[in-house]
């Protein structure tokens, strides 16, 4: 499967998203290409940060950028079980190409105004490149939630009224743990001291990816 995580908006928490889903795959046994697509590098910085923790990162990372993202991914995606992309924030020629290629679309979505209000452009994004790969399959994610909040619910009840993003139901919290974890190029499930909440919620939205067909 080709996975892209991207979206119009930063501070989602796109890359959070693409490394720990990386690394979960590769530690379900599968063979891993992690496609950093987005100019910041930071999926990069969390695969070396990776590299500088473990003896092996457990996947392979590259870097690519523009129409080279659906070249060298339609070349390189036989060679491996999945190819994670990390597609960034913003509406690019790398995002774009990333879609062209992808099985699955997920576009992390914090529940604030200013999140939401990028649902509508992540929407006509979709259906621009839909005709180029109709066979993509878009989905949304809540990431950040606050355990008690109105706007989560909000923006839940937003996303399904608008249709063409079916939503991922496993939203994930505004923990601490996530962030710690990638500073040291950890997904959640590994690192210490474990945070049982962030677990629990990584790895509900981990078994609802594998049921995407």
């Amino acid at each position: 499967m080709v996975y892209t995580i991207g979206g119009i908006k930063g501070g989602s928490g796109k890359t959070t998203l693409a490394t720990n889903l990386t690394v979960m795959l590769a530690n379900s046994g599968r063979d891993v290409l992690l496609v950093d697509a987005d100019a910041q590098g930071t999926a990069s910085d969390f695969s070396e940060l990776r590299a500088e923790t473990l003896d092996d990162m457990g996947y392979t990372a590259i870097e690519l950028s523009g129409s080279a993202v659906r070249t060298q991914v339609t070349k390189l995606k036989a060679k491996y079980d999945d190819v994670v992309i990390d597609a960034g924030g913003r509406d690019t020629t790398s995002q774009r190409a990333a879609l062209v290629v992808s099985d699955v679309f997920i576009a992390p979505f914090v529940p604030s105004s200013f999140d939401m209000w990028t649902l509508e452009l992540v929407i006509e994004l979709v259906e621009e490149m839909t005709p180029a790969n109709p066979k993509l399959k878009p989905f949304a994610i809540l990431n950040s939630v606050d355990a008690v909040g109105k706007e989560d619910n909000e923006s839940k009840d937003y996303i399904l009224e608008k249709g063409v993003l079916s939503l991922i139901d496993t939203p994930l919290g505004r923990r601490k743990a996530f962030r710690k974890a990638s500073s040291e190029g950890l997904c959640v499930t590994e690192y210490r001291p474990k945070d049982r909440k962030a677990i629990a919620e990584i790895e509900a939205f981990f078994k609802t990816i594998l049921k995407i067909k």
